[in-house]
């Protein structure tokens, strides 16, 4: 399980609540001086949905990215009929950029859109 989760160039956290692991966050960043920024990646077990714990994650995570690190920008990308995990994005402060088409495969072995979300470092809320 472990291995599934190690990809060159990022970072890999848990996500805890009451003590148990109910899911994941990753970060990756680009870092050629013209275009730095970093990409988040999550995965919150259905069981804790609806309770803020994937807000919370995305946001400590891109006030770590920005404040601790130096990222001016912060990218995530959800599929872009998941009207849960945009809206949890948008709380924190990320706005649509635009459609991805046919961007992910999905276990039916379709392609689905996705949606291209980011994050400036100004628009990052509490």
């Amino acid at each position: 399980m472990t291995e599934d989760l190690d990809e060159p160039g990022t970072t890999s956290l848990v996500i805890e609540l009451d003590g148990a692991t109910v899911g994941a966050v990753q970060w990756g960043a680009e870092e050629d001086p013209d275009y730095r920024h970093a990409s988040i990646d999550i995965y919150v077990d259905p069981a804790a949905h609806g309770r803020g714990v994937g807000t919370d994650a995305v946001r400590t995570l891109a006030r770590h990215l920005i404040e601790d690190l130096g990222h001016h920008r912060v990218v995530i990308d959800p599929a872009a009929d998941n009207a849960a995990a945009i809206r949890c994005y948008g709380k924190v402060g990320f706005r649509p950029v635009g459609i991805m088409r046919d961007y992910e495969r999905g276990p039916d072995g379709t392609w689905h859109d996705g949606l291209l979300m980011d994050l400036l470092a100004a628009d990052l809320t509490n």
